[in-house]
């Protein structure tokens, strides 16, 4: 449970291969060319997704679709620079009240116990000082393996650094920050202000601006204007659940999207170390203790 190391670590656990991409991908990419050890997990393998692209829309690919997912979140991977990748081994659970829902192998059924128990052992074989997770407030987009990747990851992190909990899956390992990554109400009044002053048509109808705003409790942001174009690599290297023309991926270059809010946002859920707040960095309070 030493914390001195050769390198900072850093873990972020998503629901479904493109999630890594749609979410902090520049983040991870900015952290990855600074030598940070980035790693990703994947509860699930994304087999209920729908194929969202016309152009994947053939049959090879529909009965292949978990292999061709698989390529796809590898091909992100590289695009984004992440150091290594985990399949926590769970199914996609589908969108809420679909049959998926109830396939005896989705993450949604799994035991609490169970999953917690694989993300322990991932945190620590991989021993990352941050983690990051989605947030406790998911109004906007409630699919069930979102849900679950939140529930499971505040029990590993305080777990992973316990040794009587679960004493069968590695040494203990102490993470010593977890965030919550989030789409600032900021960030969506500037893109859609972009659109608007490029003479292009927002994707971000009322609805968006419907939804309660958490800026509130933003406490990081991480400047990520010149990898911006990282997440545009990375989300059309998922060929099958991105459609090429979609407005909302693609309606702004990516040089004027990264001038309009060149930042990721986050909620830090927990701390083990102390940090002023707010904070522009991911490690701070965890440098001083890591000898790089």
């Amino acid at each position: 449970m030493g914390r001195a190391t050769e390198a900072l670590r850093l873990l972020t656990i998503h629901a479904h291969p493109d999630d890594e991409s749609s979410k902090g991908a520049p983040t991870i990419a900015k952290y990855a060319s600074e030598g940070v050890e980035t790693v990703l997990v994947c509860a699930t393998g994304g087999e209920a997704g729908d194929i969202i692209n016309p152009a994947m829309d053939r049959p090879e690919i529909i009965d292949n679709l978990p292999a061709v997912r698989l390529a796809e979140l590898r091909a992100a991977v590289d695009a984004i620079g992440f150091s290594r990748f985990h399949l926590l081994g769970y199914r996609d659970s589908g969108m809420p009240d679909t049959e998926h829902n109830l396939h005896p192998d989705c993450f949604d059924m799994a035991p609490l116990d169970e999953a917690v128990g694989r993300l322990v052992a991932l945190i620590r074989a991989e021993r990352p000082h941050v983690i990051i997770t989605y947030s406790d407030d998911q109004q906007g987009y409630r699919h069930p393996d979102h849900l679950k990747v939140h529930d499971i990851t505040g029990p590993a992190f305080e777990a992973a650094g316990d040794p009587a909990a679960y004493p069968s899956v590695g040494e203990p390992w102490q993470p010593l920050k977890l965030y919550y990554s989030m789409w600032s109400r900021a960030r969506i009044e500037a893109m859609h202000l972009a659109f608007g002053e490029s003479e292009l048509e927002s994707p971000y109808d009322e609805r968006w601006f419907e939804r309660p705003s958490l800026d509130h409790r933003v406490t990081t942001k991480i400047e990520i204007g010149e990898f911006y174009p990282v997440r545009t690599a990375a989300l059309r290297a998922h060929a099958t659940q991105v459609d090429p023309a979609e407005k909302f991926w693609f309606g702004l270059p990516d040089d004027i999207a990264a001038k309009a809010y060149p930042f990721d946002d986050y909620i830090l859920a927990r701390s083990e170390v102390p940090t002023d707040l707010p904070e522009d960095d991911l490690f701070a309070g965890v440098r001083e203790l890591v000898a790089v």
